[in-house]
């Protein structure tokens, strides 16, 4: 198995942060990353997702969310063709550090037999697309952290 991990810190209580990320249908607004993602938040709901990594190509796909508790983590898990050819496992972890400020945790497990053959090619951009979608998300929840105080 094979990780990609990215973290930041955001100047936003986690309830704001985790409202945005659960808020498919703006993602085209802020997300570069995740360009587009359709379904229901729900544990064995299937969604549909459409990614650009910088420099990537775009890939359409249909993960099955594999894990949710509201507020703090959300997982899915997405396959290519059929399971254990080349799987991720795809997951974000919010954590409070203290009231104003939230630990979003964003990474992947890649597993399957064609995971060693594309690891290079794939690794760097598909890091990149978690880092640009981790400042995209902390630049909307702190903005709109700003405008629910003032």
């Amino acid at each position: 198995m094979k990780t990609i991990e990215t973290n930041i810190v955001i100047d936003a209580p986690g309830h704001i942060v985790w409202s945005h990320l659960i808020d498919f249908e703006h993602y085209p607004e802020w997300n570069s990353f995740i360009i587009s993602m359709e379904g229901v938040v729900k544990e064995d709901a299937t969604l549909n997702a459409t990614i650009q990594p910088p420099g990537g190509k775009q890939m359409k796909f249909s993960p099955v969310c594999t894990k949710l508790i509201i507020g703090k983590h959300l997982q899915w898990k997405g396959k290519v063709l059929m399971n254990g050819l080349f799987d991720g496992e795809h997951i974000f972890i919010l954590q409070p550090v203290n009231d104003e400020q939230t630990l979003f945790i964003q990474k992947e497990n890649f597993s399957g037999i064609l995971v060693p053959l594309f690891w290079k090619s794939m690794h760097q951009k598909t890091k990149a697309g978690f880092e640009l979608m981790n400042r995209q998300l902390k630049e909307r929840s702190e903005s709109a952290a700003w405008r629910k105080i003032n």
